[in-house]
């Protein structure tokens, strides 16, 4: 071993050489599980592994291929085309010659585009080829329709602290290990804790620490840690999670919640302007008239952000969230909206005549205008008149109980009895009010 030819990294070289030597997965290979079926019976088919990082989808990709004796073609989706595909069938046609089947394994399958998804299906249909793709990304949103009903989905599990436990123990007694290095338990159990759910993280941070500290101790791991920022793909599944967590916890009123889904968020590399665009619906959606200047307080903190960037913006967001959070609810205007837009989805019901604008002498000569009530010439004749199309009888706004919305009911009941006392039809023709 040369300085040009330095080892392995830790969790490399620590790759379970057999299944049994995975870690954590027993809902997969577990007594009477799904791979274990699989493996006992010999016949593998596609597969698409979807888990966090480091979980093992790449160990158990190569595990799987060996245990039913097939060629194994590693592809990475980043760096492969349609070129590659094209050889790797070339070389399992080659190799189907002599008797031996061909799994192809796809990393991150989810950066192939449609076109070079496609390119897989009539190999994968034959085969010619088993595919194992692996992916972090759900793969409803990710991957072709045709190529998942092809293939069967397996969810991979973040490895429990325990489990990481247990594998840096390994890492310190195997001997592809740390050999002759020690650690105090209280640090294993902090690194078990802080690489939340990730092999790869919790073995490459053992690593350093070991560079720091013979034994290894707590500050070591902590040093070689570092600063870590949450995981989150910006276009991903967990991005979206992360924005329907801090929806749900303004939601639910709870401030503490939605202030770390935010941060998660922020400290993540999300953008910023786009978090606070979500806030602002949120104001719209969930506080409504319950608390009109609640969208004041969003529409604030979206300029705040726009004018000072972050991370001096990002407080004036957590002003708005905690705001939103405190803040009495009402969905009350969104409902009443979704209500509109499915009455009038598919309808085109002519304005009646007397509501119908009236600019021009042909026009109220048309009748347009003709017989509008206006209110403050006649408040009484305005709440006479018909204001929806002939035939069209509809309930679309409820106030809620809370906050101004509820000092604004009793109004909102006054003006519905009101309205409801009026003529079926408009007022007579022939009485034409101001415009």
């Amino acid at each position: 071993m040369t300085l040009f030819d330095p080892p392995a990294p830790l969790a490399e070289r620590l790759r379970p050489r057999t299944v049994t030597e995975v870690v954590g997965q027993s809902h997969l290979l577990g007594p009477g599980r799904p791979l274990t079926r699989v493996l006992a019976s010999g016949r593998l088919g596609s597969l698409i592994l979807w888990g966090p990082p480091g979980v093992g989808k790449t160990t158990l990709a190569r595990l799987l291929a060996g245990e039913v004796g097939a060629h194994f073609i590693p592809l990475s989706a980043v760096s492969a085309g349609v070129k590659d595909i094209r050889e790797a069938v070339t070389e399992a046609e080659r190799l189907r010659g002599r008797g031996t089947r061909t799994i192809l394994f796809l990393d991150e399958i989810h950066r192939f585009n449609k076109a070079q998804q496609d390119a897989l299906l009539p190999h994968v249909e034959s085969g010619l080829l088993t595919l194992i793709g692996a992916t972090t990304e759900n793969p409803s949103f990710e991957v072709n329709p045709a190529l998942r009903s092809r293939a069967r989905t397996l969810v991979l599990q973040a490895l429990t602290p325990d489990d990481l436990l247990g594998l840096l123990r390994r890492a310190l007694s195997d001997e592809r290990g740390l050999q002759g290095v020690q650690a105090d338990e209280g640090a294993l159990t902090l690194l078990a804790r802080l690489a939340d759910g990730d092999a790869r993280r919790a073995l490459g941070t053992l690593e350093v620490a070991a560079t720091l500290a013979n034994p290894v101790t707590e500050e070591a791991v902590t040093e070689a840690f570092g600063r870590h920022l949450p995981s989150m793909d910006k276009g991903g599944e967990d991005f979206y999670n992360l924005i329907s967590a801090l929806h749900k916890s303004v939601r639910g009123s709870h401030p503490d919640a939605a202030l770390y889904w935010l941060a998660r968020m922020v400290a993540g590399g999300a953008d910023p302007l786009y978090v606070a665009r979500r806030v602002v619906r949120m104001a719209a959606e969930d506080i409504g008239l319950a608390d009109p200047q609640a969208l004041r307080v969003c529409l604030a903190a979206k300029d705040a952000v726009e004018f000072l960037g972050s991370p001096e913006g990002d407080l004036a967001l957590a002003q708005a969230v905690v705001y939103l959070c405190l803040a009495p609810k009402s969905n009350s205007v969104y409902t009443a909206w979704k209500a509109a837009l499915n009455a009038v989805d598919g309808e085109n019901l002519a304005v009646p005549v007397h509501l119908r604008n009236a600019p021009t002498q042909f026009m109220r000569d048309q009748g347009y205008g003709r017989g509008y009530r206006y209110y403050f010439d006649d408040p009484a004749g305005s709440f006479e008149q018909r204001y929806l199309p002939e035939g069209v009888d509809l309930h679309l706004y409820a106030p809620r109980d809370e906050g101004w919305e509820a000092r604004a009911s009793e109004r909102w009941r006054k003006l519905m009895t009101l309205h409801a006392a009026s003529p079926a039809g408009p007022v007579t023709a022939g009485e034409t009010g101001s415009t």
